[in-house]
């Protein structure tokens, strides 16, 4: 080789050198924590979790890649819920998942400054959590999942499906400000149904068991199962004393109906999984919670379960029947 031809090899090679090097450099790795209301082994939370992680790799994250996820579990526990909001904040992620009213405040107590995308809330803007629905204006955003006016629709149903009802317990969680703002919109509702409604706590177990005992020592009574990280975690106990004790109810979500339950009507917690996936996707490409708008469901479904209908001795009303979403046979 001639000494211009070497000379000219050298150089060119050196240029292609950093290149290469650029090249194979591992992707940037993105870390986004994820601070859960229920139990990591819930079958319902898995399968939401699965549509998150499906709708992020749609638009070009992969766990293990360019992602990487650290999940806390809190099963509702409030102590859990705190403890768990300040390790996630202390691992710095570039964004936070979470789930339910009862862990956006904490997250917010524990940071002011880290990205927080919610789903399943209540009523963020009267709890402080943003500024406006349109503007969220501080470091959360996300979707909300009902209005207190609903719960009216809730009570409309357990009268329409069993209208004898006189009396409806509402299983709420009092720490929540979800299930308090949703027990006043029922008890507002409650003298246009000619129903009187008394509420029922959800701390644990055995205050679950004991009130709805003793609420069905009365008679014409029903029951009321407001949206919750407790009543999620407790939901076959729920529907376990709601069928001993012959008390038709109504529910927020449909897998309380599929796995045994009379009757809901909300949206698709799914859906907001997947539409979280595409804000926590704008939060890491630059964007800020605080210009990314709050939304509300786009759809609410009716679900029915006709065998437990039969099991309370009640006859579905055909006009009833004929609005819902999914009837289980």
């Amino acid at each position: 080789m001639k000494r211009r031809e070497f000379i000219t090899f050298i150089g060119g090679a050196a240029a292609a050198w950093p290149l290469a090097a650029r090249a194979q450099q591992p992707e940037r790795v993105r870390r986004i924590g994820a601070l859960m209301n229920t139990a990591a082994d819930d079958p319902e939370s898995q399968a939401n979790v699965a549509v998150f992680l499906q709708g992020l790799q749609q638009l070009g994250w992969t766990v293990g890649r360019n992602v990487g996820i650290d999940y806390r579990w809190t099963s509702g526990d409030a102590d859990r819920v705190r403890r768990y909001a300040a390790e996630l904040v202390a691992l710095a992620p570039d964004v936070i998942l979470t789930v339910g009213s009862s862990l956006v405040g904490p997250l917010q107590q524990a940071t002011r400054t880290v990205p927080i995308v919610f789903v399943q809330v209540t009523d963020p803007v009267g709890a402080g959590y943003v500024a406006s629905l349109a503007r969220p204006g501080g470091n959360a955003t996300g979707f909300t999942v009902f209005e207190y006016s609903i719960s009216g629709k809730w009570l409309e149903l357990l009268k329409q499906i069993a209208p004898g009802i006189t009396r409806a317990a509402v299983l709420r969680d009092p720490a929540n400000p979800a299930g308090t703002g949703l027990f006043g919109a029922i008890q507002g509702a409650a003298p246009s149904f000619g129903v009187e409604v008394s509420p029922l706590g959800l701390r644990d177990a055995g205050e679950i068991e004991r009130g709805i005992t003793a609420f069905a020592g009365g008679s014409n009574g029903g029951l009321i199962v407001t949206p919750s990280a407790l009543a999620w975690v407790q939901r076959e106990l729920i529907i376990t004393l709601a069928t001993r004790h012959r008390l038709p109810a109504v529910y927020a979500l449909r897998f309380f109906v599929t796995g045994g339950g009379l009757i809901s009507y909300g949206p698709d917690p799914a859906d907001q999984y997947r539409r979280a996936a595409g804000y926590v996707d704008r939060i890491l490409k630059g964007e800020k919670p605080a210009d990314l708008p709050v939304q509300a469901p786009t759809k609410y479904d009716l679900v029915i379960n006709l065998k437990s209908a039969k099991a309370l001795g009640l006859t579905v009303p055909p006009q009833l029947l004929a609005r819902a979403d999914e009837v289980i046979e």
